[in-house]
């Protein structure tokens, strides 16, 4: 019996520290009864008995404090928080911050209204952020702005350096550079998109970090033209270590380069004009430095690869076998090797320093190789005959043990073709046609 009474107790002291403030009496012990409505039980609380020593006390001294915070505000809002114009929500978040100061630190009262308040913060910015009417397509200074319909994933305004929340804000992105920014800041774009220059003028800076001084940029943002300084008032001077100019801290983010040299830290302009040059094929290795094949064998391997490629690439082109199988598309990623033996991209040598390189041109020219060699008989037939000695097997120009005449393109074995102190019999025969044809018409030949 002591047992049942002392939990009725309990029971008791909980209802009444969770009571709805919403029905608390506006004076003390007193309630304006409406016509038909019954009188309030007052006498339930003015009963319940005090809690014994040492028992935790279930009166809640913050339940003002639960204004509006229990309810779901954004389904059918109600009163303060009927929030439907910015003036309304402004003062529901300012409410809600009262609230939160006000509560205990680490509660979960207090870590509910904290989440209240960034609803309320986000319904806020979705009114200021209207996005039905917004175009797809927004073309401004080259770029090519596309809005995106991701609305979970939280990127940074390249313009404004904050935050974009996919779930109720508009924002876009350039196709030709990757530039995300909000869509109230297009207007205030002023750099043109970076692959315009990638496709008019496609070549790196190779000199380190040609510093020319903030003077000579009037103490202004290279981008932007916003004042800054090497003490950082109004705003600190970044350098950007590919162009060696200063920029603001909205223009450089701190970000890393990763090209072949160490990891540099340049402006956004810079990083995304590396991040579109870094497959494009600009440069020529043997004027940049022709002693860097004697030190680097992996650059031998694979100019020779890159050649005996070259050397396939007419059996493909007439055979057709190989363009059904489309054979080579296994260099899409690389077309500038079915090109030209010299040029090569920055993320080549960055696989080249990785070993990647290497490994992947190797089972291309096997795959290639095969099928010449091997599986078409259309490119079987279009092999040599070593015409020094006559012998062996049918000679290919890409084979490792042949030589091929710089005139005539006629294949021999390398041992044939450097002992024999003639010259080729093809390019012989061709000079003694060439001469019968031009020869002067004897006397007893009838003019």
């Amino acid at each position: 019996w002591w047992d049942a009474m002392e939990y009725d107790e309990k029971l008791a002291r909980f209802r009444q520290a969770h009571l709805n403030p919403f029905n608390k009496q506006p004076g003390p012990r007193q309630h304006e009864q409406e016509p038909g409505e019954e009188a309030p039980d007052v006498a339930v609380e003015e009963a319940l008995p005090e809690p014994p020593p040492g028992e935790p006390e279930f009166r809640c001294t913050e339940r003002v404090m639960d204004l509006g915070l229990s309810e779901d505000h954004f389904s059918r809002p109600v009163g303060l928080f009927l929030a439907s114009d910015v003036r309304q929500l402004q003062q529901a978040i300012e409410e809600c911050k009262r609230v939160i100061l006000e509560l205990p630190e680490q509660s979960e009262k207090q870590k509910d209204a904290v989440v209240r308040l960034i609803h309320l913060r986000l319904k806020l910015q979705e009114l200021k952020d209207p996005n039905e009417d917004e175009p797809n397509l927004r073309v401004l200074l080259d770029h090519r702005f596309y809005k995106e319909k991701s609305k979970s994933v939280k990127q940074t305004c390249d313009k404004c350096n904050t935050i974009i929340w996919g779930l109720i804000q508009t924002w876009y992105t350039c196709t030709g550079c990757c530039y995300r920014c909000h869509s109230k800041c297009l207007g205030l774009i002023s750099k043109p998109c970076v692959s315009s220059r990638v496709s008019h003028q496609a070549e790196y800076e190779l000199n380190i970090c040609p510093e020319t001084g903030l003077d000579s940029q009037d103490y202004r943002c290279a981008e932007c033209r916003a004042p800054i300084s090497l003490r950082g008032v109004p705003s600190e001077a970044r350098q950007c270590d590919y162009t060696g100019q200063y920029y603001c801290s909205h223009c450089h983010w701190n970000d890393l380069a990763v090209p072949v040299s160490p990891a540099l830290q340049v402006s956004r302009c810079s990083m995304r004009y590396l991040a579109l040059m870094v497959s494009r094929p600009v440069l020529r290795l043997r004027e940049i430095n022709p002693l860097l094949f004697n030190y680097v064998e992996e650059l031998v391997e694979i100019r020779k690869l890159r050649q005996d490629i070259l050397l396939m690439k007419p059996y493909f082109i007439t055979c057709k076998e190989a363009m059904e199988a489309r054979l080579l598309l296994q260099l899409q990623d690389r077309q500038h090797f079915v090109e030209n033996d010299e040029m090569y991209s920055v993320q080549d040598l960055l696989d080249v320093r990785l070993g990647r390189l290497g490994c992947s041109l190797t089972e291309i020219h096997t795959l290639f190789a095969k099928h010449i060699k091997l599986d078409c008989e259309r490119c079987q037939a279009k092999g040599f005959v070593c015409e020094l000695c006559r012998e062996g097997d049918v000679l290919f120009p890409f084979d490792s043990h042949t030589s091929v005449c710089t005139d005539c393109s006629a294949v021999f074995h390398r041992d044939c073709y450097y002992d024999n102190s003639t010259t080729c019999p093809k390019c012989a025969r061709l000079s003694l046609r060439k001469q019968s044809l031009f020869r002067e018409p004897g006397p007893d030949v009838d003019a």
